[in-house]
C-alpha cells in the first residue's frame, strides 16, 4: 500500500515531501515545491524516488475512488525520466485513471517542472487489499488529511526516512512510526528510496533516469533490505523484510543518467 495511514495523527513522512494536491474533473493535480533536502546527495538533482512517492500518492488516492471503501495496494510503480530532474524549483504533476478493472486499477501521471516542460512519466498498478477490514475515507477526507500533514522536509531525505546505506549495493530502511501506510506496513512508496540508494551507492554522484518497481508482498517488520547487481547502467534490486525470515518483498531494476565520467 503506497498512501499514508489516514487515522495516523502524527505527521507523516509523505506530507514533509509538501504536495499540495486538488481535484480538477477526473484528474488529480499536484504541486510541491523542491528544496536541496531532496536532492541527491553531492548533485543538484531531484530524487528520482521522491517522484515515485509522489507518482504513488497521487495514483493511490485516484484508486481509492475507483474502489472505495477499500483499500488500494500498490502491484507496480514506474518512473522514467525524460530528462535529468537538475535546477528545479516546482514540480507539477497530473494523474488520470487509465483502466479500471475488476481486480486492478492502472494509473498514470504526467510530471513538469514549473515551465510545463515534461520531467516524467509515472506509471502504477494497484488492487484492492485483501483485508476488506481495511477502510479508506473518501476523497475529499482523504485530501483534507493529506494537507494537515503537510510540511517542509528540513533535514536529508534518506536521513529523515531513516534509510541508510550497508555497504555498496546495500540499502536498508527501517520500519518507523511515520513511515506506515494503511495496513500499517512499510510504505510502498518510501521503499523506492530503499532501491535507489542502493544503486547510487555503487554510483557515487550518480542519479537515476528510470526506476521500476514490483510489490510482491508486504514489507511488515523491517528493515526493508534493498540490495542491487550493476551491470553498466542498469542495474536489478531485491528487497527483502529482513525481520521476517528475510522474505522478498520487491524486486525491480533501475537505471542511471549516463555520466561520461564514470
Amino acid at each position: 500500500m503506497s498512501l499514508d495511514n489516514p487515522t495516523r495523527p502524527n505527521r507523516h513522512i509523505v506530507g514533509e515531501l509538501g504536495m499540495s494536491l486538488h481535484l480538477a474533473g477526473d484528474e488529480l493535480h499536484g504541486r510541491a515545491s523542491v528544496v536541496p533536502e531532496m536532492h541527491v546527495p553531492g548533485t543538484a538533482a531531484l530524487r528520482t524516488s521522491i517522484l515515485a512517492m509522489w507518482t504513488d500518492v497521487i495514483a493511490g488516492l485516484l484508486v481509492g475512488q475507483v474502489i472505495t471503501p477499500r483499500v488500494p495496494v500498490t502491484l507496480e510503480l514506474a518512473v522514467d525520466m525524460y530528462r535529468p530532474a537538475v535546477g528545479l524549483s516546482t514540480v507539477l504533476a497530473v494523474g488520470r485513471v487509465l483502466k479500471a478493472g475488476r481486480s486492478v486499477v492502472n494509473v498514470r501521471v504526467d510530471i513538469t517542472g514549473a515551465d510545463g516542460k515534461p520531467l516524467a512519466l509515472g506509471m502504477s498498478s494497484f488492487m484492492p487489499a485483501p483485508d476488506v477490514t481495511l477502510a479508506m475515507p473518501d476523497i475529499a477526507e482523504s485530501l483534507r488529511l493529506h494537507e494537515l500533514g503537510g510540511g517542509r522536509l528540513t533535514e536529508p531525505f534518506a536521513e529523515r526516512v531513516a534509510c541508510a546505506r550497508r555497504t555498496p549495493g546495500v540499502a536498508a530502511l527501517d520500519r518507523t512510526a511515520e513511515g506506515l501506510n494503511a495496513s500499517n506496513t512499510i510504505n510502498g512508496g518510501l521503499i523506492a528510496l530503499a532501491v535507489e540508494e542502493s544503486v547510487l551507492s555503487q554510483a557515487p554522484g550518480g542519479t537515476l533516469s528510470s526506476l521500476v518497481l514490483r510489490y510482491l508482498r508486504p514489507a511488515r517488520i523491517g528493515p526493508a533490505v534493498a540490495t542491487a547487481e550493476r551491470h553498466g547502467d542498469l542495474a536489478t534490486v531485491e528487497v527483502r523484510d529482513e525481520g521476517n525470515e528475510d522474505r522478498l518483498a520487491v524486486v525491480g531494476t533501475a537505471r542511471l543518467h549516463p555520466v561520461t565520467d564514470r
